[in-house]
C-alpha cells in the first residue's frame, strides 16, 4: 500500500510517499510559502537529488495539486497514475481528550479538531486546512489521522492536572496533555527492540531535543507523564519557545506600561509599531514562543545549535549560556522523571538536536552517574543520525541515541486501520 503522508503547518506542507507493509520511503518533499509571490515546491527526485520549483501556490488545496502533479511528472515524479496512492495519513497537533489514538477522518472528526482549535489555536487550523485540501484533491481516498496528543491519554490524572480550580478542567478542557506523542511512541519501540529488552516491562526517558523539544516518562509501555502542556509552550528550553516559566512574567510583561518602543518593536505587527510603549497579549505570546529559548538568549539571530556551539566556539557567552540552560533543563527532567517513574532502564535522545549533537547529549547526561548513567564518550562523540548505544558496559541505565521517524508511525497507523 502507497501512503501519502501529509503534515501541514499554516503555509507549508511537508509529505512523504511511503510504502508497506515493506516500510519504503519512496520520496520526500515540502511546499512552503503558500499564499505569498516566493511560494515553491521541494522534491527529492528518483536520483536521490532534491530540486525546488517556484510555483503559485496561493492555498493548501493547490499546494496538494501541486504535490500531486510533482509525483507524476515524468521527469521528477516517482508514480505513474494517482491510483498507486491508496490512501493518505495526516498528522494533526491536537486531539484533546477525545481521541487516545489514530482515527479515519470523516466528519465528525473534523468537527471534533474544530472544538480543540482553543486548545490549539496555531496548529489545528492549519491541519484542519490540509484535511479539507487533500479531499478535495483526493475525495476517492480514506483519510486518516495521526493526533501528537493520543500517546499522552495514559497520563494519570494527578500528573496531566493543573492546580487550578477545578472547574476550568471541567468546563473547559484546561489541563496538560503534551506533544510529540508519534515520536516518542516511536523511539521508545525502537530503543527496547534495538537493546532486546521488554517494551512492556521497562522504565523509560525519551527526550526529543529539536526545534520543539519535550521529554516524556514511559512505564510500561505508558507515557506516565511529559514535559509539555496544554500547549507546547511548557517544559523544555527550546529553539524559540521560553519553555516552563513563572507566570507571574506574563503578568509583569502585560502591565508594564514603559518599555522603549525600540525593545519591544520586534513583538509588534501593527501600525504603531516603535511608538507603543506597552505588549498586548498577541504580542506576549510572540515573545515566549517565537522570539525566546536558545534564539532569545543567545542573542545571534539564530536558533540552530549548529550555530550556538559555533558562538561557542568562538568564545561568544551567551551561546554557552542558551546551551548550558538548555542542558540544564533536560538533565532535571531526568532527574524528575527518574523519580516518577520509580528507576530508570533506558535514556533515549532523538530528534534534530538530540540524534545530531554529541555536545548537548554529553552535557544532560554529566552528573546523572548516581543514577547509573555514564556515557561512553568514545562512541558519543562524533555520531551523527544513527541508532547506537552510547553508554557504558557498566552504566546500569541504557543510553541510546534513535532516529525519529513520524512519517512512518503517520503512514503505519493509516495502514493499521484500513488493514
Amino acid at each position: 500500500m502507497k501512503i501519502l503522508v501529509l503534515n501541514c503547518g499554516s503555509s507549508s506542507l511537508k509529505y512523504s510517499l511511503i510504502e508497506l507493509p515493506e516500510y519504503k520511503v519512496i520520496t520526500v518533499g515540502i511546499v512552503e510559502r503558500v499564499g505569498t509571490a516566493e511560494s515553491f515546491i521541494k522534491v527529492q527526485k528518483p536520483d536521490g537529488t532534491k530540486e525546488e520549483f517556484p510555483t503559485a501556490i496561493p492555498d493548501h488545496t493547490r499546494g496538494v495539486e501541486v504535490i500531486l502533479e510533482k509525483l507524476l511528472d515524468l521527469e521528477v515524479g516517482h508514480i505513474r497514475s494517482i491510483d498507486e496512492i491508496e490512501a493518505v495519513g495526516h498528522r494533526l497537533v491536537h486531539g484533546g481528550e477525545v481521541f487516545s489514538g489514530s482515527v479515519i477522518i470523516d466528519d465528525k472528526v473534523i468537527a471534533q479538531l474544530e472544538k480543540c482549535i482553543p486548545l490549539a489555536p496555531l496548529h489545528n487550523p492549519a491541519n484542519i486546512m490540509g484535511i479539507r485540501a487533500a479531499q478535495r484533491v483526493l475525495s476517492d481516498k480514506p483519510h486518516c489521522g495521526v493526533f501528537d496528543t493520543a500517546f499522552h491519554q495514559t497520563m494519570p490524572e494527578h500528573a496531566y492536572m493543573y492546580a487550578l480550580p477545578y472547574h476550568l478542567y471541567k468546563n473547559h478542557g484546561v489541563r496538560r496533555y503534551g506533544f510529540h506523542g508519534t515520536s516518542h511512541d516511536y523511539v521508545s519501540h525502537k530503543a527496547a527492540e534495538f537493546l532486546g529488552i521488554p517494551y512492556e516491562s521497562s522504565k523509560i526517558i525519551t527526550a526529543h531535543i529539536g526545534s520543539g523539544a519535550s521529554i516524556t516518562a514511559i512505564k510500561d509501555g505508558k507515557s506516565i507523564d511529559t514535559s509539555m502542556g496544554m500547549t507546547p509552550a511548557e517544559g523544555l528550553v527550546m529553539g524559540t519557545r521560553a519553555g516552563d516559566i513563572d507566570s507571574g512574567v506574563v503578568e509583569f510583561l502585560l502591565d508594564k506600561t514603559d518599555f522603549d518602543p525600540a525593545e519591544i518593536a520586534d513583538y509588534i505587527t501593527t501600525e504603531d509599531k516603535g511608538t507603543r510603549s506597552q505588549l498586548k497579549v498577541k504580542e506576549v505570546s510572540t515573545l515566549l514562543n517565537k522570539k525566546s529559548g536558545l534564539y532569545g538568549v543567545a542573542c545571534i539571530g539564530s536558533s540552530d545549535m549548529r550555530d550556538i556551539e559555533k558562538g561557542i566556539n568562538e568564545g561568544n557567552k551567551l551561546t554557552k549560556l542558551a546551551k548550558d540552560m538548555l542542558t540544564y533543563r533536560v538533565k532535571k527532567y531526568i532527574g524528575a522523571y527518574a523519580a516518577a517513574l520509580g528507576g530508570l532502564d533506558i535514556l533515549v535522545f532523538t530528534a534534530g538536536v538530540g540524534e545530531n549533537s554529541d555536545a548537548v547529549r554529553s552535557a544532560c547526561c554529566q552528573g546523572l552517574e548516581f543514577l547509573g548513567i555514564e556515557i561512553d564518550e568514545s562512541v558519543n562523540t562524533g555520531l551523527r543520525g544513527k541508532a547506537a548505544l552510547i553508554s557504558k558496559p557498566e552504566s546500569r541505565v541504557k543510553v541510546v541515541v534513535i532516529p525519529t521517524d513520524e512519517e512512518y508511525m503517520i503512514a503505519n497507523e493509516t495502514y493499521k486501520l484500513l488493514s
